[in-house]
């Protein structure tokens, strides 16, 4: 997101920001591949340019000089952050176009590896590989970033804590990551796994309170694991520079209309979440053991099995999860003017399936990997608003 949630007075004063859930923007980053071949590609000059603020003011680099990042502005509507998804992406595709290359809307790249990436050369993807070593170097996935606005840091904690069951079925909605080097993983979030290798990824445990949350990030930062809360790449966490409560689970949604889809379902169960904190409901607290399970089932069969369910520790079939997860939200969507939208896309979803089936239904179609990859393209570079 491109600017606060608050404001401040000519006084100097900040003004009270809106209740949580008023303000949501999204985050995305892509893969760079050549139009020809759709193997991955460096593009050191195009890293340099969005550096120095030349590419597009929704534009930033990303640790390797293979990927990019879009970043929208803060929006209220579905209907705008649509928009605003359109024009970033626009952007990220002219820009990547004017360097010779393309965007890749998924979280891995179908046949290339780390092997074919450089880091990006700033100070800040410097520090993260003398911190981490071959995790940072390995990095060759991609993500989607759904920031809520929220008007504290207990009310951002209080959510977090009471979300963490749903993030599963949110995962499953996402995935684009089937393939790793040139292998069918068996997931359809492969990223997740991936992910999972460092020290400060999954689902985070249950912390209570806001004091809580800063006694874990300073010991974190004690440890040398984390320089700051900005190294935090748990599922979802307070973000360290703006008032918002911030969703990292997703892969990169490949369409369009997925994104807008799992950015209108984070909001709403962040309104929804906000309301029992403010009614003194319990808060939940599934073991961190089923959380990492339901996780995993999520990343392994996304829309095509079934999802571990932490708090009625039972399988259900995942569109079953999907539709639980909508009977939950129905009130405060309609209260918003967002259930039909919301019903139409998941109907869509339902009738395509994820990036990854899609993927995967290609491959065994074309047996061709360069197909795969330029469906990919295609599919996420298709930007008429709808």
């Amino acid at each position: 997101m491109q600017q606060a949630v608050g404001a401040a007075t000519p006084a100097g004063s900040v003004l009270a920001l809106p209740p949580a859930g008023t303000t949501f923007g999204v985050e995305e980053e892509f893969h760079l591949v050549d139009p020809a071949s759709y193997r991955l590609t460096r593009s050191p000059a195009l890293a340099e340019a969005v550096l120095r603020g030349e590419s597009g003011r929704h534009l930033h680099a990303e640790i390797t000089t293979t990927q990019l990042e879009s970043a929208s502005d803060v929006c209220t509507t579905l209907s705008e952050l649509r928009a605003e998804l359109v024009t970033t992406r626009a952007e990220a595709a002219g820009a990547a176009a004017r360097a010779g290359v393309r965007i890749l809307a998924a979280s891995t790249h179908p046949f290339d590896s780390w092997q074919q990436q450089d880091i990006t050369p700033a100070p800040r993807y410097q520090a993260m590989v003398d911190r981490w070593a071959g995790l940072a170097m390995q990095q060759d996935i991609c993500g989607c970033h759904v920031h809520v606005g929220v008007p504290d840091l207990e009310t951002a904690v209080a959510v977090m804590d009471r979300a963490r069951p749903y993030l599963p079925v949110l995962l499953a909605m996402t995935g684009s990551s089937p393939f790793h080097d040139g292998v069918d993983t068996g997931h359809d979030s492969y990223r997740t796994m991936w992910w999972s290798r460092w020290p400060t990824t999954g689902p985070p445990e249950y912390l209570g309170s806001a004091e809580r949350f800063q006694e874990v990030v300073a010991g974190l930062v004690a440890s040398g694991v984390v320089a700051d809360s900005s190294h935090l790449y748990w599922d979802l966490r307070p973000s360290s520079h703006l008032p918002t409560l911030e969703f990292r689970l997703a892969d990169v949604c490949t369409e369009v209309d997925d994104v807008v889809l799992h950015a209108a379902l984070v909001r709403s169960l962040v309104r929804v979440l906000a309301g029992r904190v403010e009614g003194s409901h319990p808060c939940p607290q599934p073991r961190p053991e089923l959380l990492r399970a339901a996780r995993w089932r999520a990343a392994r069969h996304g829309l095509d099995g079934e999802l571990f369910d932490p708090l009625q520790c039972e399988l259900v079939p995942a569109r079953v999860a999907v539709r639980r997860l909508l009977v939950e939200l129905q009130d405060d969507l309609r209260d918003h003017d967002e259930w039909a939208v919301v019903v139409e896309l998941v109907e869509r979803l339902f009738e395509r399936g994820t990036s990854a089936s899609r993927q995967r239904r290609t491959w065994l179609r074309t047996g061709d990997w360069r197909e795969v990859a330029a469906r990919i393209v295609r599919e996420g570079t298709a930007l008429e608003s709808g």
